[in-house]
């Protein structure tokens, strides 16, 4: 499994709209093959912060979910709402300790 982690700030103002955007981006990725999990994190010290944490079977399926035209689209509608470029970095998943386990 792999982990990506991404950090956006936002613009001031665009915060819930952006939020609703990720939410939508989350249920979408239900669906596609090697979707483990995410989570989207608000830094309580800086509200214009977004944490993007998702786990994906393999990096090759997170691209190809990257690559899909309805991915791309709203793409273009969340970086209306970005202060400047997101930070991604990847991690492979080591140990996976859940609450249900």
């Amino acid at each position: 499994m792999m982990t990506v982690v991404t950090t956006t700030r936002l613009r001031a103002g665009g915060e819930a709209e952006w939020d609703l955007a990720m939410r939508e981006r989350f249920e979408s990725a239900h669906t596609r093959p090697g979707w483990v999990s995410g989570q989207l994190l608000t830094a309580e010290d800086e509200a214009s912060t977004r944490v993007i944490v998702g786990t994906w079977r393999s990096r090759e399926d997170w691209e190809e979910w990257h690559a899909d035209p309805a991915f791309l689209q709203r793409r273009e509608t969340l970086e209306q709402f970005e202060a400047e470029p997101s930070r991604t970095a990847w991690f492979s998943v080591v140990a996976d300790a859940r609450a249900d386990d």
